[in-house]
């Protein structure tokens, strides 16, 4: 059942002696990630909000940020634009994730992302004794300890990014 896949996200980790567990995440007829990852996570006994997305934004200079969120709860605008200096922003649209980050949209990882990408992490990501990460390559994720997220993420700026309904 142990999958094996090889991706900068994992290179990246294993440099830094993290050990993780590859998810699969099986793949609809259409070659798209299934569409209720909570219930594939929840029947592996795994907890849904421990999924950390990458939400990727471009500023009004036409810069790219990825802001890595678990959980519920939508992007604070403001203190994001406040974060980077920024009067504008808009989510990246779905050519421009592969664009900017080297990885297609349902793999897109909080780590291993070009220079270009300034990353910041909301403290959600954090929370988790262990969460799920894009792991570069489409039809799996990557399970690991939050705290060894957040060494591996550790010169990234940390802060409440998010708005909880």
């Amino acid at each position: 059942m142990s999958q094996t896949i090889s991706s900068p996200v994992t290179e990246l980790l294993t440099q830094h002696a993290v050990t993780f567990e590859v998810v699969e995440i099986p793949l609809s007829e259409d070659k798209k990630p299934i569409r209720n990852l909570e219930e594939l996570l929840s029947s592996q006994g795994r907890d849904p909000n421990s999924v950390v997305r990458s939400l990727l934004f471009k500023t009004g200079s036409g810069l790219f940020c990825l802001l890595a969120v678990a959980g519920g709860g939508r992007a604070d605008w403001a203190a994001l634009r406040k974060q980077l200096g920024e009067k504008k922003l808009r989510m990246a649209e779905f050519d421009e994730v592969s664009e900017a980050t080297g990885y297609v949209v349902g793999a897109v990882p909080p780590i291993a992302l070009p220079e270009t990408v300034t990353v910041l992490a909301d403290n959600s990501a954090f929370q988790f004794d262990q969460v799920i990460i894009g792991s570069g390559v489409l039809g799996y994720a990557l399970a690991l300890s939050g705290n060894d997220l957040q060494k591996v993420m550790s010169d990234i700026p940390v802060s409440e990014f998010v708005k909880i309904d």
